[in-house]
């Protein structure tokens, strides 16, 4: 038995899910653009309420680690590893791009195509990885820059569905090519995570929750905004 909350803010998207031995059992989720940090809290509340559960009967928290938006991945760790060390209970870190290609409304798990999900990060800079459907990975997690010979050569062999918030300005990079297709409507969620943290849970694949970091695959660059 596994009651573990999830939290996923590594995109616009701010999501909390609930999840009971691998099955989500309550979602509360937004995409909105800095509600970060003022709806992380009540999301978590919510859901607990929503499902008819205590915070103390949780067994753990997990979090989607990154790559993705260094403020919206700072808030999202620090909240699970102040959870945990509240609860005593242990914190799961489960990596951003194979939990999207995990969602089944893009990855049915049957098919021949390669899934590339895209997180923007600015320009025509994306990070991105590739898996099949089984989720094997194809191309590691990188920050990739798009051009015209992005994926070529897996391109020449196989259909690669394109999806993720970073994916709709890669369309008149890579849209030309005919094994190249995009989903434009694709929203980062929790629950994606539940059948990943309960089998990380059952191995017993935790993390230190006094060390562990955000894996932010680049450093943060701090700008200045422009005078007016």
């Amino acid at each position: 038995m596994a009651l573990i909350l999830q939290i996923e803010t590594s995109t616009i998207s701010c999501s909390v899910a609930l999840a009971e031995n691998g099955k989500t059992i309550a979602v509360k989720e937004a995409t909105e653009r800095n509600i970060h940090a003022s709806s992380i809290t009540p999301f978590i509340q919510e859901v607990m309420k929503d499902a008819g559960k205590e915070m103390s009967q949780l067994d753990a928290v997990a979090v989607s680690k990154g790559p993705g938006s260094y403020t919206g991945l700072r808030i999202g760790v620090s909240t699970a590893k102040g959870l945990c060390y509240a609860l005593d209970i242990p914190l799961i870190a489960i990596g951003t791009l194979k939990v999207m290609a995990s969602n089944t409304s893009i990855n049915p798990g049957n098919s021949h195509s390669l899934f590339c999900p895209m997180i923007d990060a600015r320009r025509m800079e994306v990070y991105t990885a590739v898996y099949d459907s089984a989720l094997n990975e194809i191309n590691p997690v990188s920050a990739k820059i798009i051009d015209q010979d992005s994926f070529a050569e897996l391109l020449k062999e196989k259909q690669i569905v394109f999806f993720g918030d970073g994916a709709e300005k890669c369309m008149d990079t890579l849209g030309e090519n005919p094994n190249a297709s995009f989903i434009t409507t694709f929203e980062n969620s929790a629950a994606d995570m539940s059948t990943e943290a309960f089998s990380r849970y059952t191995a017993q694949l935790f993390e230190d929750v006094a060390y562990f970091e955000p894996y932010y695959l680049k450093d943060f660059v701090a700008t200045t905004p422009k005078a007016i």
